[in-house]
């Protein structure tokens, strides 16, 4: 049996992915002296809430996912963010190999709206790993699972988010509206001669007392 051990080495904004994307460098050993022919490697990637602090206006934009500061001590848990997979080319001892992680900026999804929350530090990460190890057997192939057991914390910068968001929505953020409200907000911005959807939310936020930045 081949005996595996991961090491996150950082993680990074892919700059040339069609949709966010971020890179989750791995180091991959093995430690029983098995040649590695491939690795099918699938990742559960959750973020651990509870383990940084938050100022004023980070608890502010949280409220909404764990509730009032108050009931933190019960409600700030680790959530899932994303699964990822990857296939790893053969190596022996060691190997460096990327996995990549598409997310989304959709502030209806918990992971995007905390994230968006964060002014800065570090983004608590918990990775899970599995999949299949392919090895040379006695009989040819030899194929093993990964057990659930390989789990890594790692700490990424909110900065790489930050980053990332602002390279593939430059200035801007995304919100998933009803067809119904997308089709009244239209009508808004033509009854007014508004020259986009942003501005008519703004009149609107204006006229109910919201005063924008």
């Amino acid at each position: 049996m081949s005996e595996l051990s991961f090491e996150v080495l950082g993680v990074e904004a892919e700059r040339h992915a069609a949709a966010p994307t971020l890179n989750v460098g791995l180091r991959i050993g093995e430690h029983t002296g098995e040649r590695v022919h491939a690795v099918a490697l699938n990742a559960q990637v959750r973020i651990d809430a509870q383990r940084r602090s938050y100022d004023e206006d980070e608890r502010a934009g949280v409220v909404d996912l764990f509730g009032d500061p108050a009931r933190w001590g019960s409600t700030l848990k680790p959530f899932l963010w994303t699964q990822a997979a990857a296939m790893v080319q053969g190596f022996r001892e060691s190997t460096e190999a990327q996995l990549p992680m598409i997310v989304t900026y959709d502030f209806d999804v918990a992971a995007a709206k905390y994230l968006n929350a964060l002014r800065g530090g570090e983004v608590p990460l918990s990775l899970s790993f599995s999949g299949t190890v392919f090895t040379r057997g006695s009989g040819g192939f030899s194929v093993e699972r990964i057990p659930w057991h390989h789990d890594v914390d790692h700490r990424m910068p909110v900065q790489v988010w930050q980053e990332l968001i602002a390279h593939h929505f430059p200035g801007k953020g995304w919100l998933r509206l009803d067809h119904t409200t997308i089709t009244a907000l239209q009508r808004f911005k033509s009854r007014r001669g508004l020259l986009s959807h942003d501005e008519a939310c703004a009149v609107l936020l204006r006229e109910a007392g919201v005063h924008t930045p």
